[in-house]
This record gives structure tokens, C-alpha cells and sequence, in this order.
């Protein structure tokens, strides 16, 4: 097997934000636990810091959050700190494991007063689900049928108040009467290379890994502005480090480390330079149809447009436009390529 393919391999996905199993074990021990030890987000954390003291204060439970925004950025961490702060009990699910309305029924009804329900990937519910969340976010009840036919008959049940934390990377996908049940929706940003760097660092302390300032620099720079991608990176370079050197991160270190990994200085790997090459070679840098895209990269669109556009575009190296996606005069700098005669539209 070549050199490259045994690369492409071994890197393959490195820098996909989607969440892995490898990654559940590894936020479980580097997720902070209180507000003040989350790093990043200043605008959210500071708006929770006073809706959380407010609700202590009068006794109540918590109006119910909506998160949103690309993958891996702590939608889930911060359910997990907001339940922790309230000191109340926190139940994790997701849309697509809701397939029937009594499921989620019986959810709700299991819920004590206060406690945090997470549902992650909450555009993927079904509509028959969805519509059982919406007495119980309102009211704070469910509406249960006995019997069929003739006989059937609607029960009502209480509910304790709960705070239903919702989490998507497609606001646009959910309906409107679900949207707007949430009383505080938050976008979550990319974080900046000197969050990231701190989030690096604190990780390093959590795995007893050294790692000095040039070395948490430039994996901070690489990570694509993505927490779970930084601590992913640390990971690997953390293996390099331990094989190839003395288990020191030095910035020496983690750049052969992630340039082995097939990871640029702008934070690209393969899929996204592919997209990029794809675009300037076979469409003369655009405008080009998302999903003309998909088939020529062999690449899923849905993935495209929440994994990897998102990070593109606010690297100004792709451009959104109604006529399609065209490439950025910076693309073209970054990838080394003199811009043609028709240029970027």
C-alpha cells in the first residue's frame, strides 16, 4: 500500500467534527463541569451566569435553550454545566433515537421538578414526536390516548417544570411552532486560536501531557476553531510525541506531527483542499450547485454543508451566492494557484 493512501487512512476523518465514540470518552474526562471553567462563548456564558441566578433566586426551573451551530463547538458540555449549576438531574437523548410519540412521552413523565431533558440533533425528530413537545413545553403537560376507535379517549398528565435544552446544526430545519417555544436561543461561534489554546492546554493538565506554548500555539491554529477537534489533535500529536520524541509537545513537534496528519496551517485536510482543487479544476472556481459538489468529491452534501462549509466560508476561502459556491482570490493564494483569466465571480 502507498504512502499516501496509508496517510489518507490514517487520518481519515481527523478533523470531522461529528461526534465519535473515541470522542465520547474523551469529553467525558476533559468536559469542565462549572461555567467558570468553560472556556470560550463569552456572550452565552455570560447571559446563562444571570438567567441560571435568576431562576436559583425565585425557585424556578429554567426557561427552555436552544443551541445552535456547527459540530463540536459544546452544546452538550454546556447542558451538562447548566444542569450542574441549577443542581438538578440532566436526561441525554437525541432526535433520532425518539422514534415513537410514546417514547417520548414516557421520557417526559420520568422527569422530576427542574431536571434538564437534552435532546441533541432535535431537527431530527419526527413530526408525531414533535408535536408531544409542544403542550409539554407550554403547559407542562401530555395529552395520552386510551383505547382505540370508538372508545378512545385523551388523558391529560401534569408534568413537573423541566428545561428542555435543545441542540442542532440546522436551526433552518426546525418547524417554526418548535422554534419558537424555546424562550433563548444562543449561536454557537467558532472559538479563536487563544481559546483553543487554552482549552489545549487544560486538556494537557487532564492528560498529563507536556505541552509548551509554540506546541499548544499551533495545534490551537490547526484545529479548525473547534474544541473537539483541538482535544482530537492533542490526542494524535500526543501519540506522535511519545513514539517519535521524549512525550513533549514542542512546536517543533506538533508541526511534523500534523503535517504527517495531512493537516495544513489554515486548519485543511484532505476533504477540504479536495473541495477546494474540485472546485478551481473542474468549475473554473464556480459558481457550482452544493450537491454537483457532493458527487464530484464523493462526499455526502449534508455533510459538506455542516462539517466543512462552515469553517470555509468564514476563512473567506468560499463564497456563498445564488447562482452557487465560487472560490475565494484567498483560496486560491492558500492553495497556491495563480487565479485564472475569468477569476471569481
Amino acid at each position: 500500500m502507498s504512502e499516501i493512501k496509508k496517510r489518507r487512512i490514517q487520518t481519515s476523518g481527523a478533523l470531522d467534527a461529528s461526534k465519535t465514540p473515541e470522542d465520547n470518552k474523551i469529553e467525558l474526562s476533559l468536559r469542565p463541569k462549572r461555567l467558570k471553567d468553560y472556556i470560550g462563548q463569552s456572550k452565552i456564558k455570560e447571559s446563562l451566569e444571570i438567567y441560571i441566578e435568576a431562576a436559583k433566586k425565585r425557585g424556578e426551573s429554567l426557561d427552555h435553550i436552544l443551541f445552535y451551530g456547527p459540530p463540536g463547538l459544546g452544546k452538550t458540555t454546556l447542558s451538562g454545566i447548566i444542569a450542574a449549576e441549577m443542581g438538578v438531574g440532566i436526561k441525554i437523548t437525541s432526535g433520532p433515537a425518539i422514534e415513537k410519540p410514546g417514547e417520548m412521552a414516557a421520557i417526559l413523565n420520568n422527569l422530576k421538578a427542574g431536571d434538564v431533558l437534552f435532546i441533541d440533533e432535535i431537527h431530527r425528530l419526527n413530526r408525531q414526536v414533535e408535536e408531544v413537545l409542544y403542550p409539554a413545553m407550554e403547559d407542562f403537560c401530555i395529552d395520552i390516548m386510551i383505547g382505540k376507535g370508538p372508545t378512545a379517549r385523551s388523558i391529560r398528565l401534569d408534568l413537573p417544570r423541566f428545561t428542555l435544552i435543545g441542540a442542532t446544526t440546522r436551526a433552518g430545519m426546525l418547524s417554526a411552532p418548535l422554534r419558537d417555544r424555546f424562550g433563548m436561543i444562543h449561536r454557537m461561534e467558532f472559538y479563536d486560536v487563544d481559546e483553543l489554546k487554552s482549552i489545549i492546554q487544560q486538556s494537557a493538565r487532564v492528560l498529563n501531557v507536556e505541552v509548551d506554548e509554540a506546541g499548544a500555539e499551533e495545534m490551537a491554529r490547526r484545529s479548525r476553531g473547534t474544541p473537539r477537534i483541538a482535544n482530537r489533535i492533542l490526542k494524535r500529536v500526543r501519540d506522535y510525541a511519545q513514539v517519535r520524541y521524549d512525550g513533549r509537545i514542542t512546536g517543533e513537534v506538533a508541526v511534523t506531527a500534523l503535517d504527517i496528519m495531512d493537516v495544513d496551517k489554515l486548519g485543511l485536510d484532505h476533504t477540504d483542499r479536495s473541495l477546494i482543487m474540485t472546485m478551481i479544476e473542474r468549475f473554473s472556481g464556480g459558481p457550482v450547485g452544493l450537491d454537483t459538489i457532493a458527487a464530484a468529491i464523493g462526499e455526502d452534501a449534508g455533510t459538506i454543508e455542516d462539517v466543512y462549509e462552515p469553517y470555509l466560508i468564514k476563512n473567506g476561502l468560499i463564497n456563498r451566492t445564488p447562482r452557487g459556491r465560487v472560490v475565494t482570490e484567498t483560496a486560491y493564494h492558500h492553495m497556491g494557484i495563480q487565479m485564472g483569466v475569468q477569476g471569481v465571480l
